[in-house]
């Protein structure tokens, strides 16, 4: 007789777009496929805490995920689906509380026991500011919500895991495992050292059993496991030895997974198949450090927003290994192996000693600034070793030669959100607060408000708000007259670092415009919009100073208008522009427009981004002068581009 079957885990895609009910009707078609557990994308005005009608979110209402502005279009979202059957994990940090208390009152007005919920908030402000860019507030107000969030759950939420401490992004900006390992524990501690006065001594080790962990698994399958082991021993260590947990089922780390993103290749993009699945083999085929969900992304996510097609492809990956293979009837098939122990031990000392490191400045708030910078390296080194060949890629560095791809080719081979989704969901908001009784979210938003004045936990207040039919702007207004709003360190140095592979041709080109020009080749770095993955503007900033260039980048989130005015008061000689959430096209013609009412449309703007063709040669009609995809990794090969573009432009002024 054999062994019962484990159950696997849950079944997610990440998915939102649109609108809620664009996004409603894509959940509902995915769980009749068999998907277990909801993953909700939520647009980046909703992220940072803004309307869709505000300045800031022009051209990103809808794009990487569903805008969700009050509680109707919670309503929408979640229309005809049980939240007290569902597990729904959403993908929220600033506004973690705010989307919560929507959610929770969507879930009464189902008539749901809400202590029955289950799901989870991601709710890590800290990686936000070392990788992804949707922060709102400083750190230490940030952390007070998170724990906020956390003490109203363990009350009202029992069954919910109130914060998901993300490594995935840290990964995505260049961290190497030792460095995942540490700056998400790190911040694990921050929270629970937050946390622990806020909850009764008996009810923490319950509390600490809810917090669960977001991982990325990248394509190197075999280090990969073994951190994930690693994150398992070191996770257990720190609760039994910092926090005294005796019980050791609220030891257990529990986490779910999106694999790799960062890997995925314009270049021959069917190849991202088998990426995804060795992927996500390393959080599974280890029983002891096997996922609690995964969520895998689309083929096709290098190139746009995916198909439906394209989600459940990736879905039946997770479904075959989980019910046609055997790998669930077996116990651990690594315990015992010597070179996968060997491979833990070491990841698990490079964690303690980056982990002593932290703690010597005072944790993870106090440490932001140093892990930004230690990412932005990490990241560097990547790269220069995928320019040098030293690490394969296949179909963009080796073996480029390619038949052309038939999934790749044809009307609709790529999603595109509807242009008119924007103007709809703003006419629905408006509509939204014509409709309102004015007084109830005035007086509701008063008790917010002195919430934050006084200390006491935001959640209550939240809910209250939600309810009475307040705004997602409204509720991220008063949080940043509260608390005041940040900008996070770029992690980009001021003084060149130590690589200078390939680099003197592009120094000594530098120093000659620079002399034709009559002061050092200026190039500004922006990022437009609400996009927060800064990874490329950064690289492309740290070369660029490499290089010899005088280099200007302020971080993320500016507006075309403050892009344009810095080009101006800081003479620049080149404009680079980051976007990476397909709000390329209405952000850079905004630009283009301000540059030539300001005078300088006689200094060149190049692109950076996620950009179809067809994008590329609207861009270019534009007044563009170049466009970079992920497909062009040669960072020297730009710095060159851009030296003969101003070389070019100093010719035309002689």
């Amino acid at each position: 007789m054999t062994a019962p079957k484990d159950a696997p885990w849950l079944f997610r895609t990440y998915a939102g777009h649109s609108t809620a009910a664009a996004s409603n009707a894509l959940y509902r078609t995915n769980l009749s496929k068999g998907q277990t557990g909801l993953s909700v994308a939520f647009d980046l005005p909703t992220q940072t805490g803004y309307d869709s009608d505000h300045e800031l979110a022009r051209g990103e209402v809808g794009k990487v995920g569903v805008p969700v502005s009050h509680l109707g279009d919670m309503r929408a979202l979640f229309d005809s689906i049980p939240l007290e059957q569902m597990n729904t994990s959403m993908t929220i940090n600033a506004t973690a509380p705010w989307l919560l208390a929507l959610y929770v009152a969507v879930a009464e007005e189902q008539g749901a026991d809400v202590s029955k919920l289950q799901g989870t908030v991601q709710n890590d402000i800290i990686k936000e500011y070392l990788s992804r860019g949707t922060y709102i507030c400083p750190p230490k107000p940030s952390l007070r919500m998170i724990t906020d969030v956390a003490a109203w759950t363990g009350v009202h939420l029992p069954k919910w895991n109130p914060m998901n401490v993300c490594s995935y992004h840290l990964q995505e900006a260049g961290a190497t495992p030792e460095q995942e390992l540490a700056f998400a524990l790190a911040t694990a501690v921050a929270v629970l050292d937050d946390l622990r006065p806020k909850v009764p001594e008996a009810e923490f080790p319950a509390m600490v059993g809810r917090i669960s962990f977001f991982v990325n698994a990248g394509i190197r399958f075999v280090t990969e496991m073994c951190k994930m082991r690693a994150f398992v021993d070191l996770w257990d260590e720190i609760l039994r030895d910092r926090y005294a947990i005796a019980d050791a089922k609220a030891r257990r780390f529990r986490y779910g997974v999106q694999v790799n993103s960062l890997g995925l290749t314009e270049p021959q993009p069917e190849n991202n198949v088998y990426r995804i699945l060795l992927e996500m083999l390393a959080v599974t085929l280890s029983k002891k450090a096997r996922a609690r969900a995964v969520q895998l992304p689309a083929w096709n996510e290098a190139l746009g927003l995916p198909r439906p097609w394209d989600q459940q492809w990736s879905l039946r990956m997770q479904q075959i290994l989980a019910y046609e293979t055997d790998l669930l009837e077996y116990d651990d098939l690594f315990d015992g192996n010597p070179a996968v122990d060997r491979k833990v031990e070491a990841l698990k000392e490079g964690a303690r000693a980056e982990l002593r490191q932290i703690d010597a400045m005072g944790g993870a708030v106090a440490a932001i600034e140093y892990m930004k910078g230690r990412l932005v390296e990490a990241n560097a080194d990547r790269l220069a070793r995928v320019e040098a060949g030293e690490t394969v890629v296949v179909g963009v560095n080796r073996f480029t030669t390619t038949e052309p791809s038939p999934l790749t080719t044809g009307e609709g081979a790529i999603m595109t959100v509807d242009a008119a989704a924007e103007a709809d969901q703003i006419a629905r908001l408006q509509a939204w607060r014509a409709g309102r009784d004015e007084a109830r979210v005035r007086a509701a938003l008063e008790a917010l408000r002195q919430a934050a004045a006084t200390g006491a936990n935001i959640m209550p207040p939240s809910v209250a708000a939600a309810k009475a039919g307040a705004t997602t702007g409204e509720w991220g207004d008063v949080v940043r007259a509260a608390f005041g709003q940040y900008r996070g360190p770029t992690g980009v140095s001021r003084n060149p670092s130590n690589r200078t592979e390939g680099l003197e041709p592009i120094r000594e080109a530098v120093d000659a415009v620079s002399s034709r020009l009559g002061r050092r080749l200026k190039f500004l770095v922006g990022k437009p919009g609400l996009d927060g993955h800064s990874n490329g503007a950064e690289q492309i900033a740290a070369r660029a100073r490499d290089c010899g260039m005088d280099i200007s980048y302020e971080g993320i989130r500016l507006t075309p208008g403050e892009i344009v005015a810095a080009a101006g008061e800081e003479r620049a000689h080149v404009v680079g522009l980051s976007i990476l959430s397909g709000s390329h096209l209405p952000l850079i013609a905004e630009v283009m427009d301000r540059m030539r009412a300001a005078g300088l449309g006689q200094v060149p703007v190049v692109v950076g981004g996620i950009i179809p063709e067809a994008d590329a040669v609207r861009l270019r009609a534009m007044g563009v002068a170049a466009v970079y995809t992920p497909k062009d990794f040669e960072l020297n090969r730009i710095m060159m581009d851009i030296v003969a573009l101003v070389d070019r432009q100093a010719v035309a002024a002689e």
